[in-house]
């Protein structure tokens, strides 16, 4: 019976990893509001709001409980708009897929500092509370138990930033959470490489004499410079190879992604997106997490190559968790891989059988 319900499992992946996206219910904005809070470091807002979509909607259980809470994390930048592509909602939260919106609550929060969440761009520019991830992953289970009313989640699953918030979710809310996928991250302190070009990026723009301390009135010189550390750090090296053979091609294209990317980006933004990761290291807390938890890395990432020993020997500590590198294939995507579940996707469907 259970080889029959692995292999049934298997055919699901592999339908799910190559299915064509489908249509899934249509987003609902709304806005939670944080009112007197206090981050870590002892600064205080008044209100803080967090912007959210929902999809589906909350069904109770036969004992009355709501179990079927899906948050779900965005990477630094990003809002959680940019789930709502094809590419990722349209493979997972249509009819009959992994996460189909007609049977979970999926919740996609703009993080604090981002999107169209509070931060220091409305106006407080670098007086602007200095947030870190655990201020962070707080608000988010303010927004989950005080604006939606839940008390449990099915699954928290995040990117780049939002997977190690979901590392975090493992141990400052045990249990909390069934399962929890993380995708791209190391559950350890940003170190080496990791902060090396993250300290560039912020020094380009602090070191910069037209950021003036974040009073700048047009963005800085040094936001360029900046843009051009991230993108190194989310480069794909075999599709970049294949689509920019040329010098001319290549300058072109980081001429076209450095003018576009200055227009929707605010140096001072940027700034606590990269000084917010500083508090973060779950490692030595592994062992509280008692959810299921699958993490999944990409080899091609840089952000977290392979070479990297950390998750192959910290998931042990981890009771119910699992790690799966992705080989480098003409699909996978570099840091990007995390975002496209036509890659992972069926490894999902194996791990949401774990839940039930």
């Amino acid at each position: 019976m259970a080889r029959i319900l692995s292999a049934i499992v298997l055919l699901f992946a592999s339908v799910t990893a190559s299915a064509q996206p489908a249509q899934f219910p249509a987003p609902v904005d709304g806005d939670f509001i944080a009112r007197d809070f206090t981050f870590t470091n002892g600064e205080r807002l008044p209100e803080v709001k967090i912007h959210y979509r929902t999809i589906g909607a909350p069904r109770k259980d036969a004992d009355g409980v709501v179990r079927n809470g899906v948050l779900i994390l965005h990477g630094t930048g990003g809002t959680g708009a940019g789930f709502l592509g094809a590419s990722y909602a349209g493979r997972l939260f249509g009819k009959g897929q992994p996460l189909d919106a007609e049977k979970h609550f999926i919740i996609l929060p703009d993080n604090i500092g981002h999107g169209q969440s509070s931060k220091p761009s409305d106006g407080l520019r670098m007086k602007f509370p200095k947030y870190r991830y655990t201020d962070m992953v707080v608000l988010q289970h303010e927004l989950v138990t005080k604006g939606l009313g839940l008390s449990n989640l099915k699954l928290v699953m995040g990117t780049s930033m939002g997977a190690m918030h979901a590392w975090n979710w493992g141990y400052m809310y045990p249990g909390f959470a069934a399962g929890l996928v993380p995708l791209a991250s190391n559950p350890v302190e940003i170190g080496g490489r990791n902060r090396v070009w993250r300290k560039f990026l912020i020094d380009a723009i602090e070191t910069d004499p037209t950021w003036k301390n974040g009073d700048y009135t047009e963005q800085p010189r040094g936001l360029a410079s900046a843009i051009g550390f991230l993108m190194m750090a989310t480069s794909v090296p075999l599709q970049w190879q294949k689509q920019f053979p040329t010098v001319a091609a290549a300058d072109k294209y980081v001429a076209d992604q450095v003018a576009a990317r200055s227009k929707t980006t605010d140096a001072n933004d940027m700034l606590y997106y990269y000084h917010a990761i500083e508090d973060y290291n779950p490692a030595p807390h592994l062992a509280q997490i008692t959810s299921h938890l699958l993490a999944i890395n990409s080899a091609d990432d840089f952000v977290n190559p392979p070479e990297l020993p950390m998750m192959r020997e910290l998931i042990k500590q981890v009771k119910h968790g699992r790690f799966i590198l992705l080989p480098i294939t003409d699909d996978t995507r570099g840091h990007g891989t995390h975002s496209l579940p036509a890659i992972w996707g069926g490894e999902l469907v194996k791990f949401l059988q774990e839940l039930k």
